[in-house]
């Protein structure tokens, strides 16, 4: 399980000193957690550190973990299709069942940016990197202590594309009109906090949809509301999508196509390749 580990006793005793009544971020950051076990972004921005970056941290470094037990266990599995009859179902639905050979080929090694000014009073952000430290989890955060408009300095020089970035911060539209084009454009997401039932962020979702509009096929936005709080209460989430790679795995009745391209990474995962 990729969470697992990250809700125990231990995680929790943890974070909660960085609970801050008003920020509102008690789902979000188990939400962000499950987000990262799912689609598991490789370049992780984030702007305005809290209780939020530990449940970041502690998922990439699970996430990791868990695509390292996955890629020996395909190649295992790989292996012994491979001197045998060759892919089939037997082969997909095995341990670690349904895994990608082109993903895993690629390698995983997931990096995170955290992007604080500390300028906020009662923001739990100054405490932030103690808690990575005691969680071992600080050689996978870069924390950069400015204002956005000076992240840019702060960035490693390859920290690019973004495959998740999120802001929990008062510059939501100055970071999409300079951060946009850096999200990965096949499928990359920008997660915003509270930008719904106010009329400022309101604004903001109107820029999205005017952008939208005028760029069809570039971005999907949905935005998910906590409509038993007063305020803090809704996460928007874009997915860039201007530049997606198709993955036309499956055949019909969605069964998988055992190609000759799928053999081929299988092989070369295995070890088996030249």
């Amino acid at each position: 399980m990729v969470l697992n580990g990250i809700f125990d006793d231990k995680f929790h005793a943890a974070v909660e000193p960085l609970r801050v009544a008003g920020a509102g971020t008690e789902a979000a950051g188990p939400w962000l957690a499950a987000l990262v076990g799912l689609v598991r972004p490789r370049n992780v921005l984030e702007v305005g550190m809290g209780y939020t970056t530990p449940y970041l941290a502690a998922a990439l470094a699970s996430a990791a973990e868990q695509t390292r037990l996955e890629s020996a266990a395909l190649a295992a599995k790989s292996r012994r299709a491979l001197a045998g009859d060759g892919l089939g179902d037997d082969w997909l639905f095995a341990e670690p069942p349904l895994a990608a050979p082109d993903f895993h080929l690629a390698g995983y090694q997931p990096r995170m940016v955290a992007v604080d000014n500390l300028s906020i009073e009662g923001s739990s952000a100054g405490r932030v990197t103690e808690v990575l430290r005691q969680l071992g989890l600080d050689h996978l955060v870069s924390v950069a202590n400015c204002d956005l408009t000076e992240a840019d300095d702060h960035l490693p020089a390859d920290f690019t594309p973004i495959d998740l970035a999120w802001v929990d911060a008062y510059e939501c539209l100055y970071f999409f009109d300079h951060y946009w084009e850096r999200i990965n454009p096949d499928g990359g997401l920008l997660a915003m906090h509270y930008l719904m039932t106010y009329p400022e962020g309101e604004a903001v979702l109107r820029y999205f949809r005017g952008y939208q509009q005028a760029h069809p096929g570039e971005l999907e936005i949905v935005n998910l509301l906590e409509p038993h709080k007063l305020m803090q209460n809704s996460v928007t989430l874009l997915r860039r999508t201007s530049g997606a790679g198709g993955r036309e795995r499956l055949g019909k009745a969605g069964h998988v196509r055992y190609s000759d391209a799928l053999t081929d990474d299988a092989r070369t995962h295995a070890g088996t390749g030249e």
